[in-house]
């Protein structure tokens, strides 16, 4: 069953196509479907909630071409955004009428929107509202539907507002005084303390609410700020085996190939300024003192290239099994070697993917 409230002018045909969009706006409810529990809560109650819970918009945006403030429909949308999801609210939006007009460089649109309000048990009210905006490019129409959207939230949910705010106004609006600005400026930064203190209770958001938590972010739903810096770590190790087992711990918590693959970089570049400098003999080794250390510096970039590959192919055991084929341990290889077995793992980690 439908109850419509119309305007008793609302069944003569407007002479004018677009008079529609004028007429007395069309109000109509719909009840929830059939089987629908009957203590699941009505669109009505619903809205209600949403009026509770719906924090003030204050006019804290400026049109630098009139020199005016007003509200942004952003603002307006992320004041509801919260409090309609907590209360099951939704609204689908569709045009019912439109009309675009062109002066010169200047498009006019004139639109009525269609909103169906839907609430948790199904029921939804059905409001239009008309909208018309200027523009002198091609965004008259999504202004027009953003103006439409804007004071059908206010209408509808009685949005609170800054009531020391000045009313919309062209540029010969008095200015506000400094009390004014004084005034808005604490309910701003009161806003703002109001919505730092909730992101605190709720959490830091996961990439997305809707998935499930990988086992990186199932390790410690409640204690992001005490998450252990394994990077800090591995720069202060002291040793190659106290490196070794915060590497381990990385893994096990579950830390991603990337992440290990930069703790690997730490410990080569560890190893790298841990070995001391060549001086030459005398005067018969300056034309080869280079040498040596660009040997030493070829092996050292081979081994992160190495050890990058390694952590790609998720292989954790690339010093055993380097040790085990070359019967030395990675430090003392050749960039010769290292390149080599790098080779090794990429193909095998290339047909693993195909």
């Amino acid at each position: 069953m439908t109850v419509t409230a119309l305007h008793p002018a609302a069944h003569a045909a407007p002479a004018d196509p677009m008079a529609a969009v004028f007429h007395a706006a069309e109000t109509t409810y719909e009840p929830a479907p059939p089987g629908t529990p009957a203590d699941a809560p009505r669109v009505f109650a619903a809205i209600n909630g949403v009026m509770r819970d719906a924090m003030p918009v204050g006019k804290d945006q400026t049109n630098t071409h009139q020199n005016y403030k007003f509200r942004g429909i952003d603002d307006v949308m992320s004041a509801m955004a919260g409090p309609m999801r907590t209360h099951g609210v939704f609204i689908l939006p569709s045009i019912a009428a439109q009309k675009q007009d062109r002066d010169g460089k200047i498009t006019r649109t004139l639109i009525k929107m269609r909103y169906r309000i839907y609430g948790p048990a199904g029921d939804c009210l059905v409001a239009e509202i008309p909208g018309e905006a200027f523009d002198t490019a091609d965004k008259s129409m999504n202004k027009a539907q953003a103006a439409a959207l804007k004071y059908l939230l206010f209408t509808l949910f009685m949005l609170p507002v800054d009531g020391r705010s000045i009313d919309d106004g062209d540029r010969d609006h008095p200015q506000p005084t400094e009390q004014h600005r004084a005034e808005r400026q604490q309910n701003r930064q009161g806003r703002q303390q109001r919505s730092q203190q909730r992101q605190q209770q709720s959490g830091q958001a996961r990439r997305s609410d809707r998935a499930e938590p990988g086992p990186w972010e199932q390790q410690q739903p409640q204690q992001q700020a005490k998450r252990r810096d394994y990077l800090a770590e591995a720069q202060r190790a002291d040793s190659p085996d106290q490196f070794a087992k915060i590497r381990a711990a990385a893994a096990e918590n579950g830390a991603p190939t990337d992440y290990l693959a930069r703790l690997d970089l730490v410990a080569a570049e560890k190893r790298q300024a841990a070995q001391p400098a060549k001086q030459p003999t005398g005067p018969a080794d300056d034309n080869h003192r280079d040498a040596p250390n660009s040997d030493e510096q070829a092996a050292v970039e081979a081994e992160q290239r190495l050890r990058l590959a390694a952590s790609r192919a998720n292989l954790p055991t690339l010093d055993t099994d380097f040790q085990m084929v070359y019967g030395i341990p990675v430090e003392q290889a050749t960039a010769a070697q290292l390149d080599m077995f790098r080779q090794r793992i990429e193909v095998v980690a290339s047909g693993r993917d195909q």
